[in-house]
């Protein structure tokens, strides 16, 4: 099991689009693994189909606190960043690397880890997700600037 901020009781919410689907069922395997619990939003084939159907569930999830946290995936991973950041209290952090995916969690106390499939390798997909759920928010003069992102 892994150490995490994150309420690992709750399922992580997981989704993506055609373009992210192999990757999915990689990370839900990857998951299973860990014997961690998650929810699959979809979508479940490779056939085309429109991002938003399946970040704004994943988005909800998290927004509501029915999921500990949230995954997406896309080619590019900006369609569902911009999705689930219209979320009150969802920030999903497009990350392409475990350096970025580290900081997302220390600096923006990200809840949704958004990943462009087409421009990751093989197995880095678990490894940012490894190091999503195992980096703690800093806090401190994070704290602050994270506050302020909501608007009011």
């Amino acid at each position: 099991m892994l150490h995490s901020d994150f309420d690992l009781s709750k399922p992580i919410a997981i989704g993506s689009d055609h373009a992210g689907y192999d990757y999915k069922e990689d990370l839900i395997s990857f998951l299973e693994g860990k014997g961690l619990p998650f929810k699959d939003f979809g979508t479940h084939t490779k056939d085309s189909v429109d991002y938003p159907d399946f970040a704004h569930p994943v988005a909800a999830a998290v927004e509501s606190g029915e999921a500990a946290f949230g995954i997406l995936l896309c080619g590019s991973a900006n369609g569902v960043a911009i999705t689930a950041n219209k979320h009150q209290g969802v920030r999903a952090a497009i990350c392409w690397g475990e350096e970025l995916a580290q900081l997302s969690r220390a600096h923006n106390d990200a809840n949704v880890i958004c990943i462009p499939a087409r421009f990751v390798r093989e197995g880095d997909a678990e490894k940012m997700v490894t190091l999503f759920i195992t980096t703690a928010f800093e806090g401190g003069r994070h704290q602050n600037r994270v506050n302020k992102i909501a608007c009011s």
